[in-house]
């Protein structure tokens, strides 16, 4: 069988492209007479640059800016020439690189939650300005939710020191998300609680962002509730919302690895109902549809049903900590218990 694998990062655990390999190993440790492909992907959230700059080349770039919790952080974006563009020059930048979750230490998330800035961003996309046509900001994976108010202060701060102004520039928001900034499926109630907000901090964060009045004419756009309002401080800048994960299948050349498969391996950390709202796996299961060829999933955590994850595209979904006994089990060694279910699945799979 021809299995092309093409998965996510898993939360705070493995890479979308140590991933890859795990499920590859544990495929081919199975099923060694089968052709595997490995394709890791994103969609706007940590790995973004990793994997468009595999799939690109181009130039890594480097640069100190603010972290989440107001301290210096090293970040990165990438820079290419893309044909995709009509040889304008892109810059890919993800904002989990300035302002991501990982980036703060469990324990003082219950009050960064309300004080964690996406400043970071802003110096990030400032630095881009100079050399770049195009300006692509992956959303996701945030531990911020500030409606991207420190974003456009450091884009502010930094618009007289810039040889070029950034309504010269083409600004892309790649989100990870369809949510819009506020309400129950908003910024703060959906997100607030994964970043350690308290019921109460979930209300206070809400009011914060309803009342930023830039944010108020875009605040119903999808997306614009990514990475915690940076979506929507992006649309007031005049960006263009796109799909982090509909982006990478096409510039990674997924649609040409699917049309040469036999079946489609996908999977992330938690496969849960935001994983049906602009995701990965969507993307992936809807390129395996359009072929005919099933798509299955691994993820660390299932909580779909199957009605949903059927009506998305996916055949099947595993659970890494189902199969090894517990979440703790899967978390201690994330490669190996990956593997180990990498291998279940192809016994079930495989022809």
């Amino acid at each position: 069988m021809r299995v092309l694998i093409a998965p996510d990062c898993f939360g705070g655990t493995l890479t979308a492209r140590e991933a890859a390999d795990a499920i590859a190993t544990g495929w081919r440790e199975a099923k060694p007479d089968d052709a595997v492909t490995e394709r890791p992907l994103a969609d706007g959230g940590p790995g973004f640059v990793d994997v468009l700059h595999a799939a690109l080349g181009g130039d890594i770039r480097y640069i100190s800016v603010t972290g989440p919790l107001g301290k210096p952080v090293e970040a990165r974006w990438l820079s290419v020439d893309n044909p995709h563009t009509d040889g304008r020059r892109v810059a890919y930048i993800e904002s989990a690189e300035a302002c991501g979750l990982h980036l703060i230490p469990a324990e003082l998330r219950p009050e960064s939650c309300e004080t964690a800035t996406t400043r970071g961003v802003g110096e990030l996309i400032a630095a881009a300005v100079d050399d770049n046509d195009v300006i692509v900001i992956g959303l996701g994976g945030s531990g911020t939710t500030d409606g991207g108010a420190d974003m456009l202060a450091a884009l502010s701060d930094a618009g007289p020191r810039t040889g070029r102004a950034l309504t010269d520039i083409s600004l892309v928001a790649a989100s990870d998300v369809e949510n819009p900034l506020l309400g129950p499926h908003g910024a703060a109630r959906t997100f607030g609680p994964q970043k350690g907000a308290s019921p109460e901090a979930v209300e206070r964060l809400e009011a914060k962002l309803a009342a930023m009045e830039v944010l108020k004419p875009v605040s119903d756009i999808p997306g614009a509730g990514a990475a915690g309002g940076l979506g929507a401080a992006l649309l007031s800048l005049g960006a263009t919302m796109t799909s982090g994960a509909g982006l990478v299948r096409e510039l990674t050349g997924l649609d040409a690895a699917l049309d040469d498969a036999d079946v489609v391996v996908t999977g992330e950390g938690s496969f849960d109902w935001q994983s049906l709202r602009g995701k990965l796996i969507t993307a992936v299961a809807s390129g395996a549809a359009e072929r005919g060829i099933p798509c299955v999933a691994i993820a660390g955590q299932v909580s779909v049903g199957r009605r949903e994850m059927g009506a998305a595209g996916v055949q099947e979904a595993y659970s890494v900590s189902d199969h090894v006994g517990s979440v703790q089990k899967s978390i201690a060694d994330a490669r190996k218990s990956l593997i180990a279910t990498a291998r279940h699945v192809a016994r079930q799979w495989s022809r």
